[in-house]
C-alpha cells in the first residue's frame, strides 16, 4: 500500500466540509492484472435528482526537486487511473488535488495550461491551512 500525501488528510477535511462523504482511503481499483491506489473514494448525494456523484480524487503536494518533474509524475499518473477508471468505474470522476499555492505559481503558467489542456485533466485546487477546497476546474 503506497504511503498518503503530506496533504491527505487536508484534502479529506475539504472535501468533507463540501458535503462528500469518504468512501475509501485508498480507492482500490483492480485492472486486469495491476492494482491501482487512487487516494481517496468520494460520494455525495444529487438530492434534485436523486443521483450520487462520485470521484477518485489523487493528492498532490508538490514538494519534490521540481514542479515540472512532479508534473510529469502526476500527469502520468493521472492517465493511467483515468483509463482504468474508465473500465471498471466510469461513472466516478477522476480528480488530481494540488495546493492552491502551486496552483497560482505554477499551474497558471502557459506549459502547466498546455498539459492541463492536452491531458484534460480535472483539478481541485485546495488552500492547505483552511483545509477548503477553493477552485474545481474541469
Amino acid at each position: 500500500m503506497p504511503a498518503k500525501d503530506i496533504y491527505h488528510n487536508v484534502v479529506k477535511n475539504a472535501l468533507q466540509k463540501q458535503g462528500w462523504r469518504i468512501t475509501a482511503e485508498p480507492f482500490v481499483l483492480q485492472f486486469r492484472d495491476i492494482d491501482l491506489y487512487i487516494d481517496l473514494g468520494a460520494e455525495k448525494i444529487i438530492v434534485a435528482d436523486k443521483d450520487t456523484d462520485k470521484i477518485a480524487v489523487e493528492v498532490k503536494s508538490f514538494i519534490g526537486k521540481s514542479n515540472i518533474y512532479d508534473l510529469h509524475l502526476a500527469v502520468g499518473q493521472f492517465i493511467h487511473y483515468r483509463m482504468a477508471l474508465a473500465t471498471e468505474d466510469p461513472q466516478r470522476t477522476l480528480y488530481l488535488a494540488v495546493p492552491s499555492e502551486v496552483y497560482k505559481d505554477f499551474f497558471t503558467r502557459p506549459f502547466a495550461q498546455a498539459s492541463i489542456q492536452t491531458n484534460q485533466l480535472k483539478l481541485i485546487v485546495y488552500e492547505i491551512t483552511q483545509e477548503e477546497i477553493i477552485l474545481w476546474l474541469s
